[in-house]
């Protein structure tokens, strides 16, 4: 993908959070890995507004290259990256249910299945920090080992992919189950997967798409 269609993914990402409701107004973040840094959406984005080239150019240590304010959260996209290769791109919301588990610094656990395709038995909450600090960066890394998501303590939630599809369509599902598990616990007290039981997921999880699924 060249730059200019990266440019066009975020925006686009940064529209459809818009529009499913992940975000409002110039909350949230998206970035996209780039040769040897990344790029991510400006301080004060928003949906309506948000341009290609409005997105700022980071190297990994922080740096800016070209034009522009990176968002104030830059830190903990550049860390995320240069902690794991393998991430390509890194979203951030206020999603409503996510930000409502995050300010009761609750994990998501094992109430669903689902919960396993991010990675581990649950999906963490990070220690809180304030927002745009090293602390809140180094909180979201240890947090997010080993996981594809996380929520931040009375902040919101992170969710990362391979590309920029990946990590909307986990940002989209963890808001769902984030959702799912509030409705679950207002109706009582959910019985949780085994670890045993989520093994068996993540096994599963594996060979999901492919002829050799397990029966």
């Amino acid at each position: 993908m060249d730059e200019f269609r990266k440019r066009e993914a975020v925006v686009e990402a940064v529209r459809a959070l818009d529009a499913q409701g992940l975000n409002h107004g110039s909350s949230g973040n998206v970035s996209i890995r780039h040769g040897d840094g990344l790029l991510v959406t400006p301080t004060g984005a928003r949906a309506a507004t948000l341009a290609p080239a409005g997105l700022v150019d980071l190297a990994l240590d922080g740096t800016v290259r070209g034009d522009g304010i990176p968002s104030s959260e830059w830190r903990f996209h550049t860390e995320l990256m240069r902690a794991r290769s393998e991430i390509g791109a890194v979203i951030h919301t206020h999603a409503d249910a996510c930000v409502a588990l995050s300010c009761l610094r609750r994990p998501i656990p094992a109430f669903h299945y689902m919960v396993a395709s991010f990675g581990g038995m649950s999906v963490p909450c990070a220690r809180y920090a304030p927002f745009g600090s090293d602390a809140l960066a180094e909180a979201a890394v240890a947090a997010m080992a080993g996981h594809r998501a996380c929520l931040l303590a009375n902040h919101g939630m992170i969710a990362v992919g391979r590309d920029i599809a990946q990590a909307l369509d986990l940002a989209v599902k963890l808001e769902t189950l984030a959702r799912q598990y509030i409705l679950a616990r207002q109706a009582g007290e959910p019985v949780l997967l085994s670890d045993d039981e989520m093994r068996e997921v993540h096994r599963r999880y594996g060979h999901y798409g492919s002829s050799a699924m397990p029966r």
